[in-house]
C-alpha cells in the first residue's frame, strides 16, 4: 500500500487508551483517524503494533508512529521498579553474628562500666595521685561506661561490608573473565550482572529449568508428520526424504496441498530477502521458522508479504491469498488460526495450528482422530514437539457475522482478552484436522553429564515446561533427570476437578513416603491444570510432596505457575536457582534466590533480568561447583577472620583494663588502631579471593564435596565459636606476656603498646598462612611484605619527635628480649593450632582433607565413604503450609569409591558395587527412541 509522503503531516486522530498500566504483553487501545486517511472508523490497537521502551525497530524501513506513554508512565518504566535486594544465606549469617557481637559488647561494656565506677569510689579516691574530688557532677557515673563503648566499638568491624563487597566484586569478575565458560560456537562469555551473591552459588539446592532453549539447542528441524492418517518419516526419521511424501505433493494429493498450505501460512512469519536473492524467514518462533523452511523445502515457498496480501508458490505456480483476519495464540486458547480468502476462486478458509488438546476436541463430530491421537503419543515418546493441523471452509455470511463481533471485541477496551478468546471460539470449531507435525529440538551437548554430576553433589532438579507430558518425560529420561524401570519410578499427578487432583496427590505423597527407604529413583510429573489446582486447595500436601520428592516435571505450566513453584521452595527455606532462556522465564528466574539466563536463539530477555547468564547449560556445572564453592569457601574464611582481628584487639584492650583500674583507658595510641584495620590487618585476607582449598579438577570429579558449603559447614555459630575462643586465646597470651616482658620501672607503656602490638601481627601473619590452602607469588607478598611493611611504618613515625613513639621501635628492635617475646608470642599462641589441626588431618581428615592430602601425594584415594548432609530444620508454625520434617535418609550421600586406576571405567565399576541411599545417582542407561 502506497502513502503520499506529503500527507504524513496532515495526519489527524484521537486514540483511545486505557491509563499507564506495566502489563507489557497486553494494551488495548483503539485509534480514530480523520480525512483524508479514514473517515472517522474505529482501528484496534494492541501490543502486535506498538513498539515498547528502548526496543529496536527492525526488518523495516521506516515507521509512522506517535509516543502514547512518555518517561515514567511507559509500561517498562512503571514495570522496571527498584528490584529487591537479593539476601545470601551467608549474609543472614553473618547479621545474625553481628547482632551476637553487639549483645556481648553491651554486656561488656555494661558490666565492666559498673565495675569501673565501683572501683573509683572505693579504691581510686583513696590514692592521692588519682585526685579524684569528692562530689562529681550527676554524668560522671557515664565517663567509664563511654570509655569502655569506645574502646569495644571495634568488635564489630565496619570494615567488613567494605571487604566483603570488594571481593566480591571480585568473584564476578572471576566468572566474566574464565575462558573455560566461554560459548566458542556463538562467541558468548559468561556474564556476573549481580556482584553480591556469589556464595550463594555454592549452597544451591534445587535447580528449576525450564525445556526448550535451555536444556535443548532450540534449533527446531522438521521430522516426521502424520497426514490424513498416513506416517511419514518413520522409516528414515526425516519426512522431508519421505519418497512417498514426495509422491504424494508430486501427485498434488488436496489433503497434503492444504497441510503445506498451513504451514506455510498459518505463522507470524516475515519473509525477506538477502541480498544475494535468497529468501530469509524472520519468526518470533522457532517452530514456526522450521514449518515454514520445511514447507518451502516441499515446494510450498512463502514468497511475500505486502500489506495483506500473502504470495505463496507451489510447484511454479503463484497463489494470492488475502489474510482477513489473524486470531492470535494466547497460553489459555494454545492455538493460532488465520482467516484467508483465495484470490483465485473467492473461497473463505479457517487454518489453524496448535496442541492436540486444542484441536482435536474441536474436529467436526463425524472425523475419527484416534489416528492423530496416537501419531501424537508416538511422536512424543520420541521427544518430538507435536503440532495438530487443521482447516475449516466458511460461509461468506458466517465469516461476515462473525467479523463483527471480532471487530467488536478487538475494539473493546475492557477485558479485550476474555471477549476476543470468547469470540474466537465460535469459529474455531467443526475442524476438518489434517494432520500432525512433528518437531525435534535437540538436546544441547553436556547437558545429561551436567545434571548427573549436580544430581551428585545432591542438588535437586525441577523440569518446568510448556511441552506436553510425554515430550516433557522423555526429555528428563534423556537429560537423566529419571532413570527408567526399574530404578527409576515416575508417579503422575492428574485430574480435571479438585476432588479427582486431591486423591491423586494423597496417592502419589503416599507412595513417595513409602519408597523413600528403597534404593529407586522417585519423580512426580503434573500437568498444569493439576499444579493449579493443587497449589490454590492443597498447597500444604503438595509442599510436603516437594519436600519428599527430589525430581519433579511440570508440564503445560505458565510463567506465573513457575515462579509459584519457584517461591514455594523458597518457603521451605530451600535455596533456589533457575534457569531458562526466553521471556517466559523472567519471572522465574527474578523469584529464584539466584536467577541464570541462557543467551539463546530466544533473545537476551531472560539473560539480562538474570543474576548471571551463560551460554550453555553445560556450563552451570562448572559455576556451581568451582566459583560457587570457591566464593562460599573465601568469603566464610574472609568474615570470621574479620571478626578475629577485631576481637583480639578488643580482648587485649579489656584485658589492659584490669590493670589500669577499670578506667577505660586504652593501651594503644588512636594512630595504631586505625593503621591495625587499614593497612596491618586488611590486605593479607584480601588476597584470600585467591586460595583454592582443591583444584578445580578435583573440585568437578567429586561434587559431593559441594555438601558442606550446602550444610553450611564453614560459617556457622560453631565455627564462629572457634574464632572467637581463638581471638580470646590469643589476646590473652600477647596481653600476659608482654606485660611480664616489659611491665617494669625501666619500661614506658608505650614500649608495652608496641610489643602487644606487633605480637598482634605476627599472629595474624601465621593465622593467615595456617589458614590458606594454596600459595601464589601474590599471597606471600601480600602476608610477609605486609609484616615487613609494619616495622617501615612505624620505623617512620618513630623519626618524627611529635609522633609520641619518637625512637620507641629502634629501640626495641636493637634489643634481644624484643625478638624473644615475638617468638614466646608466637610459640604459645600458634603451638595449640597447629596440634588441634595436626590431630585433625591425622586422627579425623574430612573428606576435603583426604582429598587434599591425594594432592599433594599424587596418588589415589582408596576411599571416601559417606558425606553427612545435615539438612536444615524447617521451622513449624501454626500459619506456615508445612508442618512436617525432612525425611532422615535424606542425611547421607552416596560417594563414589576411587581405585588404584585413575581411569573412569574402574571408578564407575567401583561405583555400581556402592550402596545406594535416597541421594544415589542414577545408573548410567541407554534408551531405544522407537519403543
Amino acid at each position: 500500500m502506497g502513502i503520499d509522503f506529503d500527507l504524513l503531516n496532515k495526519i489527524k486522530g484521537v486514540i483511545e487508551c486505557p491509563i499507564p498500566d506495566k502489563d507489557i504483553t497486553r494494551f488495548d487501545a483503539n485509534i480514530r483517524l480523520f480525512p483524508p486517511f479514514i473517515d472517522n472508523d474505529v482501528c484496534p490497537l494492541t501490543i502486535k503494533n506498538t513498539i515498547l521502551q528502548s526496543c529496536y525497530l527492525r526488518n523495516t524501513e521506516w515507521v509512522c508512529g506517535v509516543a502514547v506513554y512518555t518517561g515514567n508512565e511507559t509500561k517498562l518504566g512503571m514495570s522496571r521498579g527498584v528490584p529487591e535486594p537479593k539476601l545470601t544465606a551467608m549474609d543472614a549469617m553473618i547479621d545474625m553474628l553481628t547482632g551476637a557481637i553487639f549483645v556481648f559488647q553491651l554486656v561488656v561494656v555494661v558490666v565492666l562500666g559498673i565495675a569501673g565506677n565501683v572501683w573509683k569510689d572505693s579504691e581510686a579516691r583513696k590514692l592521692w595521685y588519682m585526685q579524684h574530688p569528692e562530689e562529681g557532677p550527676w554524668y560522671e557515673l557515664l565517663v567509664i561506661p563511654l570509655r569502655f563503648e569506645l574502646l569495644c566499638s571495634i568488635m564489630i568491624p565496619i570494615s567488613i561490608k567494605v571487604s566483603l563487597d570488594l571481593v566480591k566484586s571480585l568473584y564476578a569478575k572471576f566468572i566474566d573473565w574464565d575462558y573455560d565458560m566461554i560459548d566458542y560456537e556463538s562467541g558468548i562469555p559468561s556474564h556476573a550482572t549481580n556482584t553480591a551473591i556469589s556464595e550463594d552459588l555454592g549452597q544451591v539446592e534445587y535447580i528449576l529449568t525450564d525445556k526448550t532453549g535451555t536444556l535443548t539447542e532450540n534449533k527446531m528441524i522438521f521430522r516426521r508428520c502424520c497426514i490424513s492418517g498416513i506416517f511419514y518419516g518413520n522409516e528414515n526419521g526425516d519426512a522431508l526424504r519421505d519418497e512417498k511424501l514426495l509422491d504424494a505433493i508430486a501427485s498434488s494429493s488436496p489433503d497434503v496441498i492444504r497441510f503445506l498450505t498451513i504451514m506455510a501460512i498459518c505463522n507470524t512469519v516475515v519473509p525477506t530477502k538477502s541480498k544475494c536473492g535468497n529468501i530469509v524467514y524472520k519468526a518470533q518462533s522457532q517452530d514456526e521458522e522450521a514449518l515454514v523452511n520445511a514447507a518451502a523445502y516441499l515446494n510450498m515457498v512463502f514468497v511475500n508479504k505486502n500489506a495483506n496480501v500473502i504470495e505463496i508458490q507451489f510447484n511454479g505456480m503463484l497463489n494470492r491469498y488475502e489474510l482477513l483476519d489473524t486470531l492470535e495464540f494466547t497460553s489459555e486458547r494454545k492455538r493460532m488460526s488465520v482467516v484467508i480468502k483465495d484470490c483465485q476462486n473467492g473461497k473463505i478458509v479457517l487454518l489453524s495450528k496448535g496442541a492436540d488438546e486444542a484441536i482435536l476436541p474441536h474436529a467436526y463430530s463425524g472425523q475419527q482422530t484416534r489416528t492423530f491421537m496416537e501419531a501424537v503419543d508416538q511422536y512424543a515418546q520420541l521427544g518430538l514437539r507435536t503440532l495438530c493441523l487443521a482447516w475449516r471452509e466458511l460461509e461468506e455470511d458466517e465469516y461476515r457475522e462473525w467479523a463483527l463481533m471480532f471487530k467488536e471485541a478487538n475494539n473493546t477496551l475492557v477485558d479485550r482478552e476474555w471477549r476476543l478468546a470468547e469470540v474466537c471460539l465460535r469459529i474455531e470449531r467443526n475442524f476438518e484436522v489434517l494432520g500432525v507435525t512433528a518437531i525435534e529440538d535437540r538436546l544441547q551437548d553436556g547437558v545429561p553429564e551436567t545434571i548427573e554430576t549436580l544430581r551428585r553433589a545432591g542438588i535437586n532438579f525441577w523440569m518446568l515446561t510448556g511441552d506436553k507430558q510425554n515430550t516433557a518425560i522423555q526429555i528428563a529420561l534423556l537429560c537423566n533427570f529419571i532413570s527408567p524401570e526399574p530404578k527409576g519410578q515416575l508417579l503422575l499427578i492428574d485430574g480435571k476437578t479438585e476432588d479427582e487432583v486431591c486423591r491423586s496427590l494423597e496417592r502419589v505423597v503416599l507412595t513417595m513416603k513409602t519408597t523413600t527407604s528403597e534404593p529407586k529413583d522417585v519423580a512426580f510429573v503434573v500437568d498444569g491444570l493439576a499444579l493449579e489446582i493443587s497449589l490454590k486447595n492443597h498447597r500444604r500436601a503438595f509442599t510436603e510432596l516437594a519436600i519428599l520428592s527430589r525430581t519433579a516435571i511440570c508440564c503445560r505450566v505458565t510463567p506465573s505457575q513457575k515462579a509459584q513453584l519457584v517461591e514455594l521452595l523458597k518457603s521451605c527455606d530451600y535455596r533456589t536457582l533457575a534457569i531458562g532462556d526466553g521471556g517466559n522465564d523472567v519471572r522465574m528466574i527474578q523469584q529464584a534466590d539466584i536467577g541464570v539466563g541462557i543467551s539463546g536463539r530466544e533473545g537476551l530477555q531472560a539473560a539480562r533480568a538474570a543474576d548471571y547468564s551463560i551460554g550453555k547449560f553445560r556450563f552451570l556445572k562448572r559455576l556451581i561447583l568451582v566459583h560457587g564453592r570457591y566464593s562460599y569457601n573465601r568469603t566464610a574464611f574472609l568474615s570470621q577472620y574479620s571478626f578475629y582481628k577485631s576481637l583480639l584487639i578488643c580482648f587485649i584492650q579489656i584485658s589492659f583494663s584490669f590493670i589500669s583500674g577499670v578506667s577505660g583507658t586504652s593501651l594503644f595510641n588512636s594512630v595504631s588502631l586505625m593503621a591495625y584495620n587499614v593497612f596491618y590487618t586488611s590486605i593479607p585476607v584480601l588476597v584470600s579471593v585467591l586460595d583454592k582449598d582443591l583444584s578445580e579438577e578435583t573440585v568437578m570429579q567429586h561434587p559431593q564435596i559441594l555438601f558442606y558449603c550446602q550444610a553450611g559447614r564453614l560459617l556457622n555459630p560453631s565455627t564462629f565459636a572457634g574464632w572467637f575462643g581463638r581471638s580470646l586465646f590469643h589476646a590473652v597470651v600477647v596481653f600476659v606476656i608482654s606485660i611480664h616482658a616489659y611491665a617494669n620501672e625501666k619500661s614506658e607503656m608505650v614500649e608495652v603498646s608496641m610489643v602487644a602490638l606487633s605480637g598482634c601481627i605476627w599472629l595474624q601473619a601465621f593465622v593467615v598462612t595456617l589458614e590458606t590452602n594454596s600459595f601464589t607469588m601474590l599471597q606471600l607478598i601480600a602476608i610477609w611484605g605486609n609484616l615487613a611493611a609494619f616495622y617501615v611504618i612505624n620505623w617512620i613515625f618513630c623519626a618524627i619527635p611529635s609522633s609520641g613513639m619518637y625512637t620507641i621501635m629502634f629501640r626495641l628492635c636493637g634489643q634481644p628480649s624484643y625478638w624473644i617475646t615475638i617468638f614466646l608470642i608466637v610459640g604459645v599462641g600458634m603451638g595449640p593450632l597447629l596440634g588441634i589441626k595436626y590431630f585433625r588431618y591425622t586422627y579425623r581428615p574430612s573428606k576435603i582433607n583426604a582429598l587434599q592430602q591425594a594432592e599433594r601425594l599424587g596418588g589415589p584415594i582408596l576411599s571416601l565413604k559417606n558425606i553427612e548432609h545435615q539438612p536444615r530444620p524447617i521451622d513449624e508454625k501454626e500459619d506456615s503450609p508445612l508442618l512436617i520434617s525432612q525425611p532422615n535418609n535424606r542425611n547421607t550421600v552416596f560417594e563414589p569409591l576411587l581405585s588404584d586406576s585413575p581411569t573412569a571405567a574402574s571408578r564407575r565399576s567401583l561405583a555400581s558395587r556402592s550402596s545406594f541411599d535416597f541421594f544415589q545417582t542414577p545408573p548410567s542407561y541407554s534408551i531405544n527412541k522407537d519403543k
